[in-house]
């Protein structure tokens, strides 16, 4: 079995996962073989150089990875005043987090016209995703007495994701890309609002996952780096 996503993926130290583009750090020109290539809709975006993505008309989707972020469940709970996040409240979150974001990775694929599976095989691609630095600005909790938070974001995450041709196991591209959820407000933060942000937030990644591989398959084989310069 592959090593868990999370565990391995070294952008998070890269890549801010709340500060905005132009404040993040330069992402390196290679990672694990792949090269890093121009990405319009993600902060970066690595493939491997010769890469042909044209065969693929199926896809795995395996189980998501989420983790908050850092010390944010300790840090949150230093803070609360009639409110602490549990253990049990904690995995809830987490829980919630990943079967939301599958679904929503499954019917995207599925809209944009490839059909989601179970078992590899030569036109199967295999894709991993993970929510990492997940920070929730206020959770719902519920308290003594009547309090309401509003802010302007909902939080904020990094998606992690990553394609492997499903009988080898070769990895083929990887992506990262950091947001802000719901930063339309300020709304009254709750459950819902929360959940909605959150929602939109993992659909616009959704659409982007699905409709980069139908570019990928549409400019395949993947140029090396240097003739990505020359053009």
């Amino acid at each position: 079995m592959p090593r868990r996503l999370l565990a391995t993926c070294i952008a998070l130290a890269l890549i801010g996962a709340t500060a905005p583009p132009a404040a993040a750090a330069a992402p390196p020109p290679a990672w694990d073989g792949l090269s890093l290539v121009k990405a319009k809709k993600v902060q970066a975006v690595y493939l491997l150089p010769g890469a042909d993505f044209r065969g693929y008309s199926k896809v795995i989707i395996d189980p998501t990875e989420v983790a908050f972020k850092k010390d944010w469940v300790r840090d949150y709970n230093s803070r609360a005043v009639s409110s602490r996040i549990s253990d049990a409240d904690a995995k809830k979150m987490l829980e919630a987090a990943r079967t939301g974001f599958e679904g929503i990775f499954r019917q995207a694929y599925a809209d944009a016209g490839y059909q989601v599976v179970t078992e590899p095989g030569a036109d199967v691609l295999r894709v991993r995703t993970a929510v990492a630095n997940l920070y929730v600005t206020a959770p719902d909790r519920q308290t003594m007495g009547r309090s309401r938070t509003y802010s302007r974001e909902a939080g904020s995450a990094t998606l992690i994701l990553e394609v492997r041709d499903s009988l080898s196991g070769a990895l083929l591209g990887r992506a990262v890309d950091s947001r802000i959820a719901g930063d339309t407000g300020p709304y009254m933060r709750n459950s819902v609002t929360n959940r909605a942000d959150f929602k939109q937030l993992f659909a616009r990644w959704a659409k982007i996952s699905a409709d980069g591989l139908t570019e990928l398959k549409a400019m395949s084989p993947v140029a090396a780096p240097t003739e990505t310069a020359r053009k």
